[in-house]
């Protein structure tokens, strides 16, 4: 049984163990896009706490996560966003455990984060990822985002990262 729910505080540690995991994960496939500085423990808390964070459970525990924010982070201040700045949802943390990956986790997670904005009457979906993460820039070309402007995270690495954009029908 698959189900996706609301983040609650008492799910912090599972939650970290497989963000562990795909950070580690990705880093064996020489994509540097997570760190010990990002993403941390306190920016899950925050995301819990701004109730946010949606996980997706099985049987097994938390296999996958997302935040949803309507909030616009400054380093997107400067990207030409292809609608005005009202009623956009900004995808973060996408994860998916390692081990259920590539078994269309990753898509149930986008299905729910895109019904979301339609049900709450948001404009379009906003969100970035790593240039250097080609799987998840043809994941999200293959749901017709499109590819915008790059922004810079330093803390998390030198190459950009790209920003795209989904509006909703």
């Amino acid at each position: 049984m698959i189900k996706i729910e609301l983040a609650e505080i008492n799910d912090i540690n599972d939650i970290m163990k497989m963000i562990h995991d795909c950070a580690n994960d990705l880093i064996g496939k020489n994509i540097f896009q997570w760190n010990e500085k990002y993403p941390s423990r306190d920016i899950f808390l925050s995301d819990i706490e701004k109730k946010n964070l949606f996980i997706l459970k099985n049987n097994s525990g938390i296999i996958g996560c997302i935040a949803l924010s309507h909030e616009k982070d400054i380093e997107y201040t400067d990207v030409k966003w292809l609608t005005k700045d009202d009623k956009n949802l900004y995808l973060h943390r996408l994860a998916v455990d390692p081990k259920f990956q590539k078994k269309g986790i990753g898509k149930l997670l986008m299905d729910f984060a895109e019904d979301y904005a339609r049900n709450n009457k948001f404009i379009s979906v906003r969100l970035d990822t790593f240039s250097k993460n080609e799987r998840n820039n043809r994941f999200y070309k293959s749901r017709k985002y499109t590819k915008l402007d790059d922004v810079y995270f330093p803390n998390q690495s030198e190459f950009p990262f790209h920003c795209y954009e989904k509006i909703l029908d």
